[in-house]
């Protein structure tokens, strides 16, 4: 559970925008997203590799 302490005189457009920024971070949309459907462990390797080969060229033009 997620406990944001509003201080004095903030008001609760921050407070909400803190409370956004905290909730992204722990990643809970994500993983829930995630769970909904079941995929194969061969899959998810498979895009695993794709994510990190398009990351390695990412870098590798950017370093050239």
């Amino acid at each position: 559970m997620l406990i944001i302490n509003i201080k004095e005189n903030e008001s609760i457009d921050k407070a909400l925008k803190r409370f956004k920024k905290k909730f992204e971070k722990t990643g809970v949309l994500k993983q829930l997203r995630s769970r909904t459907s079941f995929t194969k462990p061969s899959v998810r390797r498979r895009t695993e590799m794709i994510k990190a080969a398009y990351i390695e060229k990412k870098f590798a033009t950017e370093n050239s």
